[in-house]
C-alpha cells in the first residue's frame, strides 16, 4: 500500500493555516510552512491525522493493568488529555520533571487510539465500532509479539527526537497506575524539500511513497468515521514492515520501477504524466500492459479494489537486534493507515496485496495491531469523552 493506500506526504491534502491546525479535512489547505508550527488541540478530530508530515515519530502501545476499569480509564484518558493540550501548546504539562523542554513552534502532535481489549471492559461491547478487528493473518506476514497488539496507543510526532522523546516520557509517567509499556516504535520521514517546500517524502527503498491521496471529499469518506460516538474519529491500523534493503539494491533499476509502475526519482506513473496523475491500468506498449500485472500500483489501486481508498502516514526506521552478540540491523517502514472501517477497506486491500503484489520478494511484515481513534475534543472536554461518559 506504498503507492495508493493514501497521503504519506500530507501537508497538501490538509495543512496548517498561518500556524493553526484546521478543523476539518475537506476545508484544508497550506498557507505556512510543515515544520515549525504550532498545531492547535482542539478540534473535530484528534491533530496528528490531517496535520502535515513531520520529521519525527514514536508510537507507543500499552497494555491495560488488571484492575483497569472503565471509570480508571477515563481518569488516564482525562490526564492524557491535559498533557496533550500542554504539550502541543509549548506548555510544560501538569507534574513535569522537566518544564524548560516543552516549547512552542515544534510542530508537535499527539494522538491517542483504543485498542481492541478496551471494548472487553465493562458497559463497552455494545459501543465497539463497525469494522474495528484485527487483522487476521496474512500468507506473507511474519508476526513480532515485540511489534504487535495493544490496549492503547500514544503517538507524538514533532519536528525533532528531543521533543518527542519529552513528551513520551510524560505520557509514559501517567500511564504507570493505569497501564504498562508494550512496544515503542520510532521512525523519521523528510517531509520538505531543500527550500522547506513540503513534499510526499521517500521510504527507504528511495520510492515517493504515497503519491496518489484522497483530497476533499474522498479523503473524508475514506477516513472520518459518522459511527455512534465515534463521529469525527477514525480507525488505524499500524504494521511494521521489514525491507530486504540488500535484496532491493541487487535488483535493477528497471525492475524495481515495474514492481512499483512508477519512476523511482520523481514518482511519476511509468504511464507519464506528473507525480500525482493517476495511472493508466489499461495503458499498453507492444501488445504489454505498461504497469505490470502484478505492480503495487496496480494491485493497490482503488480501481481493483471496488474504490477502496485509505490515508497514511509512514516512518522509516532502522532497528538494531543483537545475535550471538553482534548487531544486525533492520530496516523498513511503520505503516500506518487511517480509514472509517478496517474490516471493509485495509483488510480486502490488503489480502489484494499478500496475494500478488511485486514487492512481496522485499517486504515482511512483522508487527500488526489495531487502534480506535476516537474523536477530537472541545476546549474543557476530553479525549474519548462520547465514550467514557
Amino acid at each position: 500500500m506504498f503507492g495508493y493506500a493514501g497521503a504519506a506526504g500530507i501537508a497538501g491534502a490538509a495543512g496548517v493555516v498561518a500556524g493553526r491546525a484546521t478543523a476539518s479535512p475537506t476545508d484544508a489547505r497550506v498557507d505556512g510552512g510543515v515544520i515549525g508550527q504550532t498545531h492547535s488541540p482542539y478540534g473535530t478530530h484528534q491533530a496528528g491525522i490531517f496535520t502535515p508530515k513531520t520529521q519525527v515519530g514514536e508510537l507507543v502501545a500499552f497494555d491495560l493493568l488488571p484492575q483497569t476499569d472503565k471509570a480508571a480509564l477515563g481518569r488516564l484518558l482525562r490526564a492524557w488529555t491535559g498533557d496533550v493540550v500542554a504539550l502541543t501548546e509549548g506548555r510544560p504539562a501538569a507534574g513535569d520533571f522537566a518544564p524548560d523542554m516543552a516549547q512552542p513552534g515544534v510542530s508537535l502532535t499527539a494522538l491517542v487510539g483504543l485498542g481492541p481489549r478496551v471494548f472487553d471492559l465493562d458497559g463497552l461491547g455494545a459501543r465497539r465500532p463497525a469494522g474495528f478487528q484485527e487483522i487476521p493473518p496474512m500468507q506473507h506476514d511474519r508476526l513480532d509479539q515485540r511489534w504487535t497488539g495493544g490496549d492503547l496507543l500514544v503517538w507524538v510526532s514533532a519536528d525533532d527526537a528531543t521533543s518527542v522523546a519529552h513528551a513520551v516520557r510524560r505520557f509514559v509517567t501517567d500511564a504507570a497506575p493505569f497501564a504498562t509499556r508494550r512496544w515503542t516504535q520510532r521512525g523519521s520521514w523528510r517531509p520538505v524539500d531543500a527550500a522547506g517546500a513540503p513534499v510526499t517524502g521517500r521510504n527507504l527503498f528511495g520510492q515517493v511513497d504515497g503519491s496518489a491521496n484522497p483530497t476533499g471529499e474522498d479523503l473524508a469518506a475514506a477516513v472520518v468515521s459518522s459511527d455512534d460516538w465515534l463521529a469525527g474519529g477514525t480507525q488505524l491500523v499500524v504494521r511494521r514492515i521489514e525491507m530486504d534493503l540488500t535484496g532491493w539494491d541487487e535488483a535493477v533499476r528497471d525492475r524495481q520501477e515495474a514492481a512499483v509502475g512508477r519512476r523511482l526519482d520523481t514518482g511519476v506513473p511509468l504511464t507519464g504524466g506528473e507525480e500525482h496523475d493517476d495511472v493508466d491500468l489499461a495503458a499498453t506498449r507492444d501488445g504489454v500492459p505498461v504497469i505490470a500485472l502484478d505492480a503495487h500500483s496496480r494491485r493497490s489501486h482503488p480501481s481493483q479494489n471496488n474504490g477502496r481508498r485509505m490515508l497514511r502516514r509512514g516512518l522509516n526506521y532502522t532497528h538494531d537486534d543483537w545475535v550471538g552478540g553482534k548487531a544486525v540491523e533492520t530496516s523498513g517502514l511503520i505503516f500506518c493507515a487511517f480509514q472509517a472501517s478496517i474490516a471493509d477497506q485495509f483488510i480486502p486491500v490488503q489480502r489484494m496485496l499478500d496475494q500478488g503484489d511485486a514487492l512481496n520478494e522485499w517486504t515482511t511484515a512483522i508487527g500488526s495491531a489495531v487502534f480506535v481513534i476516537p474523536p477530537g475534543f472541545r476546549e474543557g472536554g476530553w479525549i474519548g469523552e462520547t465514550l467514557l461518559a
